[in-house]
């Protein structure tokens, strides 16, 4: 009986958890196969992490702004726009590709438009969840999200390759429509938001609801200290993005295959972590929960990839580097969810786009920048005997190697220092 009633409670997060999810997997085996494209095409770390930075440049200048509408906008409104016009920037790549004409420059301002979407469409999902979603219930709906997501990384590079091999990236690009089309009905039909009451201060102008997001932080320094310490970890794991493709897609045992073998083993560790999160009694300390999983994360793959030149050892730095993060996700989202008020969650969910995710852009042009620039030529230029080739090998795809045992250090001095702060220590207490 409770499990009938616990369905029922969850009945519209789950039809919305479904759908979204299974559009969200068209979209990411369309940007894997585009990042593929890319590589192919121009032989650029730099050049194929600058579609990432197009998709988040306007998401971190932006969404101090998009929270505030999300508070005071239709909720159901804003995402059916936004998915819609994301849509049509999948559906001109595909146009574009027909007709030989894509370039780079084109995908570079196709992605900084989605991302301009994504930018309102993100505080008005949170929010949403958390409307929709019992309290009661909230680890768990997080533990489905991070399940969801999970299966959406091990799915899309897999499903991507057999597509691209079989069929080309037509076919990726029109399944990610189909993707679209299915979310697009079940929200519009299916699913009913309640509405919000709108207090005194959300008839403030934009911008003074915008500021107010800002001040809130200010005011809660454990939340601002967490973000401040996730875009930490953002900037080193976006400069790991950046250059995870290059090495694997260049170093011997490497290629296509691989790199989508490696995504796929990240989702299925993301999986076994997402179940975790999900059947996980309550923590004793959620926030030292968060700094622990981050600390595993940190300190096992960027070494592994660095200092493994094989198959299986990138797979088992794969393991270790994501198992805990669906753990982290989960209590993350709970910490935020409790202890900011739903009727700021847009504007403080969009405060924390912009303080932590503006890293990510950084990262990975920094990425980039060094592989192609600084660790690939300094490889380059390097003797068989010497140190560096004995420790990192030869060849196109070790100076990745290289900046991996940098990131090493960077991401375990980074969670061993945000580890001790004393603000982000209280925040459990408060």
């Amino acid at each position: 009986m409770k499990y009938s009633e616990n369905l029922k409670a969850l009945r519209s997060f789950l039809i919305l958890l479904a759908t979204q999810s299974f559009s969200a997997l068209g979209s990411s085996m369309t940007s894997f196969a585009l990042v593929i494209w890319s590589y192919q095409q121009q032989g650029s770390a730099l050049r194929t992490a600058l579609l990432t930075v197009c998709s988040y440049a306007p998401y971190v200048i932006v969404s101090i702004f998009a929270g505030a509408i999300s508070d005071r906008w239709n909720k159901k409104t804003i995402m059916l726009v936004c998915d819609t016009f994301a849509a049509m920037c999948t559906l001109a790549t595909a146009v574009l590709l027909h007709m030989g004409r894509l370039e780079i420059w084109h995908l570079y301002s196709l992605n900084a438009l989605n991302g301009l979407m994504n930018t309102f469409q993100q505080p008005a999902t949170d929010v949403t969840i958390t409307l929709i979603t019992p309290k009661a219930h909230y680890q768990l709906a997080s533990g489905l999200r991070s399940l969801a997501n999970s299966l959406c990384s091990i799915l899309a590079p897999a499903l991507t390759t057999a597509m691209l091999t079989l069929a080309g990236i037509q076919t990726v690009i029109l399944f990610d429509l189909l993707t679209f089309a299915a979310a697009f009905v079940s929200l519009l039909f299916w699913i009913r938001i309640p509405m919000m009451e709108k207090d005194e201060e959300m008839r403030e102008p934009m911008l003074n609801m915008a500021k107010s997001g800002l001040l809130y932080l200010r005011k809660n320094p454990g939340i601002l200290h967490l973000m401040l310490f996730l875009a930490a970890i953002n900037f080193t794991a976006s400069v790991y993005n950046a250059a995870f493709p290059a090495m694997v897609l260049s170093r011997e045992g490497g290629g296509q295959i691989a790199l989508g073998v490696v995504n796929s083993v990240a989702g299925a560790a993301m999986i076994a972590g997402s179940i975790l999160a999900g059947i996980w009694p309550k923590p004793k300390s959620r926030v030292r929960m968060i700094c622990n999983t981050l600390l595993l994360s940190m300190s096992t793959e960027n070494f592994l990839l660095a200092f493994g030149r094989s198959l299986p050892v990138w797979c088992l730095g794969a393991v270790l580097g994501w198992i805990g993060i669906p753990l982290m996700n989960a209590n993350l989202d709970v910490v935020f969810r409790q202890y900011i008020p739903v009727e700021m969650q847009g504007r403080v969910y969009s405060a924390r786009n912009t303080l932590q995710f503006f890293t990510i852009p950084i990262g990975y042009v920094a990425g980039g920048y060094l592989v192609d620039r600084v660790f690939e030529p300094l490889m380059a230029s390097q003797e068989m005997e010497s140190g560096l080739v004995m420790l990192f090998g030869s060849g196109k795809g070790c100076g990745a190697a290289c900046l991996f045992a940098i990131l090493w250090l960077v991401g375990l001095m980074t969670c061993l220092v945000f580890r001790r702060d004393r603000h982000i220590c209280m925040l459990e207490k408060e």
